[in-house]
């Protein structure tokens, strides 16, 4: 059978996420930069330039790593990412969301904060793309205030950077992986930010290196083709039995409830506001155009200092990912579950109200039904 095209970049968010599972699923592929191919036979059926992007051998295009994970889960993934244990799953779905709306943030601020000390390194990046390097890091790094990434913000993200690197520090210390010795959703998920900014670019990767090694160590082991493991032992490469949490995880996703809410909570109030205002179609794309992110801004806090947060129908997709894999566990599961959320401050993932769903349909987000 033919590899499959993976097209993506070394410096991509999403790209690490999904060149790690196809790593670890055993999956043949090929990896290219965006070339005449994409931007004359992929661009036109994503609606947008994005990446990554996966081409299977029968001329399917998937796009974006919840659906390029989910579509080799089905299959039947060699390791899968997806934990049985209710309360593993969840967390894994959680970890997820986290990564995407909380550490976006601090990777983008490591990047283009600090491009002066790294520069040499970033225009080496960008240069082996296609187009003019200089226009598109410029580009990039004018996503920052829509991030929440502004000279008043900055302190609390870089405390909160270096909180984290310390509970997973911990973390690793005893478990290979989030949930033992097998990654989950939540690793690809945390690995995205965590290798291809953080653990990449200098001025952060130097940092991860001093202060938390045995998180880089991780880093690498969810490079890796296989477990990568041998400091742990002979520990079984398998998800803790009997949905087992490491006490670890309790200050870890303490820390995750803590950059999530408030922004999460002023978000779906903007949401509500939007949808009443402009009464969007079932099926409707999110926004007038498909490379548009951002629905409009929200005045919300991280960590307690005020902050100006675009507000994106992506991340309403990934939360509901957490609902509704929730809503699917019986009535003890859910019990257990629901308990362990509230102990560490996330049971409002459950309990905030959205107004819409956001679905994927032909690539792109697009509205789903009104709840």
């Amino acid at each position: 059978m033919d590899p499959i095209i993976l097209y993506g970049s070394p410096h991509s968010l999403y790209t690490g996420k999904t060149r790690s599972y196809l790593r670890k699923q055993g999956i043949a592929y090929v990896e290219r930069a965006p070339d005449a191919h994409f931007r004359d036979v992929i661009v036109p059926t994503t609606g947008r330039v994005i990446i990554p992007v996966v081409a299977l051998a029968d001329g399917t295009i998937l796009q974006d790593t919840v659906d390029i994970l989910d579509h080799f889960e089905r299959r039947g993934a060699r390791v899968s990412a997806y934990p049985a244990g209710p309360r593993q799953r969840i967390l894994a779905h959680i970890a997820e969301l986290h990564a995407a709306v909380a550490l976006t943030r601090h990777a983008m601020h490591y990047r283009w904060s600090y491009a002066g000390e790294q520069a040499r390194f970033l225009h080496d990046a960008f240069a082996r793309g296609s187009g003019d390097a200089d226009a598109v890091m410029a580009r990039m790094a004018s996503y920052l205030p829509m991030l929440g990434v502004t000279p008043d913000t900055v302190p609390a993200i870089e405390q909160s950077y270096l909180a984290l690197l310390d509970l997973l520090e911990g973390h690793f210390a005893a478990q290979p992986y989030l949930f033992g010795g097998q990654p989950s959703l939540g690793d690809y998920g945390l690995l995205g930010p965590l290798f291809a900014h953080l653990g990449r670019d200098p001025v952060p990767a130097d940092i991860m290196k001093r202060r938390a090694p045995k998180v880089f160590r991780w880093v690498e082991r969810m490079n890796a083709p296989d477990a990568d493991m041998p400091e742990y032992g002979d520990r079984a490469p398998a998800f803790l039995p009997d949905d087992a949490l490491a006490p670890t995880l309790a200050p870890l996703f303490r820390h995750m409830a803590d950059e999530l809410f408030p922004e999460l909570a002023d978000a779906a109030a903007m949401l509500a506001r939007h949808v009443a205002a402009t009464d969007p179609a079932e099926g409707a794309p999110v926004t007038d155009k498909a490379h548009r992110r951002v629905i409009g801004s929200v005045d919300t806090h991280f960590r307690g200092v005020p902050v100006k947060s675009g507000v994106q129908p992506y991340t309403f997709y990934l939360w509901q990912r957490v609902t509704d894999a929730f809503d699917a566990l019986d009535a003890a599961a859910a019990a257990s579950v629901r308990g362990w959320l509230d102990e560490v401050g996330l049971a409002p993932l459950l309990d905030t109200p959205r107004p819409i769903r956001v679905e994927r349909r032909n690539l792109i987000e697009v509205w789903g039904r009104r709840l």
